[in-house]
């Protein structure tokens, strides 16, 4: 058999016809398809980051020093709706793009079904944490900027910190120290929600069983009075801090209890605050609180 020296020059020239007829058709498409969903996918982020951005000014603006809930519960959903809306139009991507590239998608639903059986029992975990997630973010349980403290499932210590992201699958928490704690939703027991409308400072004062009680009393009181009218702290009380009384009781002790209603999230800061006025109350009259 004799081969035409024209023919390998035929067949090249046949086969980069070929590639480019598929680039102009179906290869633009698939190029166009990908830059689609990653320009859509900044436009997603966009708009997201323009809503909680108004979220965000609208508390800042406000009286309250803390957000409120419907404003926890608005950046949440933002949050998890652009999550559910981009991981959509992926995976509508993904599957026009296989079908351009001569994947057929009727061919795929048999091994998908195989697949998607063998993925449920192997994800199971993974759909708790979307069912976990998704009655979290209906229910309202916390929100984007609440402090919360979160039972684990097989950990003995709780994670606590500020929620700083919720989506269906995932909570992130960043805890006093700096540290960023990400919690399946799926392994969540219990959540102590820390700024949930309001919150309350509640501090024990230790003194000695001779003191006398109707003087501790009145400078206690004195000093939520004092507290109630400092410009500095009367925005994060709800009210003026109260003397519960008597809260304990041993032979050479007793613990009178002081509390007070405020904002959510601001308790830890008031009751610095009124340990400090308390302790300087009570040395100035001579009543040193007991170690």
């Amino acid at each position: 058999m004799r081969y035409s020296g024209t023919e390998p020059l035929a067949l090249s020239l046949s086969l980069s016809s070929d590639i480019t007829s598929w680039m102009r058709s179906s290869g633009l498409e698939i190029v166009l398809l990908v830059l689609g969903a990653m320009l859509f996918g900044r436009f997603v982020t966009y708009v997201r980051d323009r809503i909680t951005r108004r979220i965000d000014e609208g508390f800042q603006g406000g009286d309250a020093l803390v957000r409120s809930e419907a404003a926890k519960h608005r950046h949440a959903l933002a949050q998890v709706i652009t999550w559910v809306i981009l991981t959509i139009a992926y995976v509508l991507v993904v599957m026009e793009v296989l079908q351009r590239l001569g994947f057929s998608m009727n061919g795929l639903v048999a091994p998908a079904a195989v697949l998607g059986a063998a993925l449920g029992f192997g994800a199971q975990r993974i759909v708790q944490d979307l069912l976990a997630g998704f009655f979290l973010i209906t229910e309202r349980q916390y929100g984007f900027g609440d402090v919360v403290s979160i039972t684990i499932t097989g950990s003995a210590d709780p994670a606590e910190g500020t929620v700083e992201d919720v989506t269906l699958r995932i909570t992130t928490l960043r805890n006093s120290d700096g540290e960023v704690i990400t919690v399946p939703n799926g392994q969540i027991v219990k959540v102590t929600n820390l700024s949930k409308d309001w919150a309350r400072a509640a501090i024990d004062v230790p003194v000695t069983a001779s003191a006398d009680l109707n003087r501790v009393n009145e400078i206690l009181h004195e000093v939520g009075k004092q507290a109630y009218r400092d410009p500095r702290l009367e925005p994060l009380l709800l009210d003026e801090p109260t003397v519960m009384g008597l809260e304990d009781l041993t032979v050479d002790q007793m613990n009178i209890r002081m509390v007070a209603r405020t904002l959510p999230g601001k308790q830890f800061e008031v009751r610095r605050e009124l340990r400090v006025r308390v302790a300087s109350a009570l040395r100035r009259e001579g009543l040193h609180a007991t170690p």
